[in-house]
């Protein structure tokens, strides 16, 4: 199958297995491990669970400590509605929608429904803003999850309408607890495989997970799965850790935080000119299976906002990379993408074209509709010319050196200059032609006295 292409007709799509951290989310309460300062018995969270009496929150807590899980079982217990969406994919428009959904709901059955926003830190202020008067009336029982301190990255008015429960990454004792949970469960776990773990082992695999729940999972499905059966019976090295482990450190969610933070990480190492740092993140990213488009996709990004005119060869690089990708597909094609990579970490940066392009975007957004000055306006019919369309325009190629000293902006935007070139690379060049033509045509427009 082309990887920039339509999928193979007659394909057969297969049936992969839940990950072992899915499928072993806690079923109740009582299954949830740690978290006791919360769902310990007559805990104030609990409490509120198990008598109904639900209220929009903040579950604030490091990756794994069971913030997904707990929201589930709220909706559980209670017999509310569960609608999960995340806020790196979805937006006001997706907000309305489940709004609406959850005022049909409560109007048609009395049910409520518990939206459950991952990564809500992630929302912008708009977008957060939009939460508010449903949480006020009650349409929605709002339960928002962050990895970051709500107090920076949630506004204000949307947290003083949620209690924020801190959720506590978990200690090394719960995370054996949960893998023995494990490899004794027949039905979710891994028990059918009859895996042999070591006291010693888990200890290991609770170190790798540093209070990561998913993580330790994880890696314990990978150690058993790369064992060979001896007799029946897998018993698990260090060896097969140390390997199950490695695996892990490469594997991510695509549409999660890690997902961002290794591409934040390749894009800042190519503006830092560290081709080193860059050529490893690419290969992280590559290593995990990302998909090698979006890769492609940002290197081309790349190529504009920070290379921009100081190097434009870049984007031509860039593309031909994608193209020859996309030729020879994996493991060749990876070549062209790591070539092109050192090549922009090498090439001069320059953001003058960014930051050109964002001022002239913040006028045509912030400003009145400017109208079209006459003398650059198309003129086909005799009206149009009747009424002064194209009067007085000056043919640049019949004039000498092709330099004419008309205005071409709207007569309230006089005078601006949105790009201004660096003095890195070919922009140097640039930028000494542009400063030549500004001061020449300044000089002709200047008036004579």
């Amino acid at each position: 199958m082309d990887l920039f292409g339509e999928p193979e007709r007659g394909a057969v799509a297969r049936r992969t297995p839940a990950p072992l951290a899915d499928r072993l989310r806690p079923r109740s309460l009582d299954e949830i491990v740690g978290q006791e300062h919360l769902l310990g018995s007559g805990r104030v969270l609990r409490a509120a669970i198990e008598t109904g009496e639900l209220h929009s929150m903040i579950l604030w807590g490091p990756p794994g400590s069971g913030k997904t899980t707990l929201a589930s079982l709220m909706a559980s217990v209670t017999g509310a509605r569960f609608v999960a969406f995340s806020a790196v994919l979805s937006g006001v428009k997706e907000i309305r929608e489940v709004i609406a959904e959850a005022e049909r709901e409560r109007a048609r059955r009395g049910m409520r429904t518990i939206l459950f926003v991952d990564e809500i830190h992630r929302f912008n202020r708009a977008q957060q803003d939009a939460f508010l008067p449903h949480v006020e009336k009650g349409t929605i029982v709002l339960v928002g999850a962050t990895t970051e301190n709500p107090s920076f990255e949630v506004n204000s008015a949307l947290l003083s309408r949620c209690r924020v429960y801190v959720l506590q990454a978990l200690e090394e004792d719960d995370l054996l607890a949960i893998m023995r949970r494990a490899l004794g469960d027949g039905e979710r776990g891994l028990a059918q495989l009859r895996p042999e773990v070591t006291v010693e082992a888990l200890r290991s695999i609770a170190g790798v997970a540093n209070g990561d729940a998913r993580v330790a999972l994880n890696v314990l499905e990978v150690a058993v799965l790369l064992t060979q059966a001896s007799g029946g019976v897998r018993r698990v090295t260090e060896a097969s850790i140390r390997e199950a482990a490695q695996r892990r450190t490469l594997l991510y969610d695509k549409t999660g935080e890690e997902h961002y933070n290794l591409i934040s990480a390749l894009h800042k190492s190519l503006r830092d000119s560290d081709p080193d740092a860059a050529l490893y993140w690419l290969t992280r990213m590559l290593e995990a299976g990302e998909d090698r488009l979006y890769i492609a996709r940002r290197l081309v990004r790349f190529a504009s906002e920070d290379v921009g005119n100081a190097d434009p060869g870049a984007l031509s690089l860039v593309l031909a990379a994608k193209e020859a990708y996309d030729f020879l597909g994996d493991p060749e094609g990876e070549l062209a993408l790591a070539q092109a990579t050192l090549y922009l970490a090498m090439a001069p940066k320059s953001n003058a074209v960014y930051v050109a392009y964002n001022e002239a975007k913040e006028d045509v957004s912030q400003r009145p509709a400017e109208p079209v000055p006459l003398h650059i306006r198309n003129a086909p019919t005799r009206l149009m010319k009747d009424l002064g369309y194209g009067a007085g325009y000056q043919y640049a190629h019949d004039a000498q050196d092709a330099r004419v000293d008309q205005e071409d902006l709207p007569e309230a935007l006089r005078g601006r200059q949105y790009y201004r070139p660096t003095d890195r690379g070919l922009e140097a060049e640039l930028g000494r032609r542009l400063a030549e033509w500004r001061r020449w045509r300044s000089e002709r427009q200047r008036p004579r006295v």
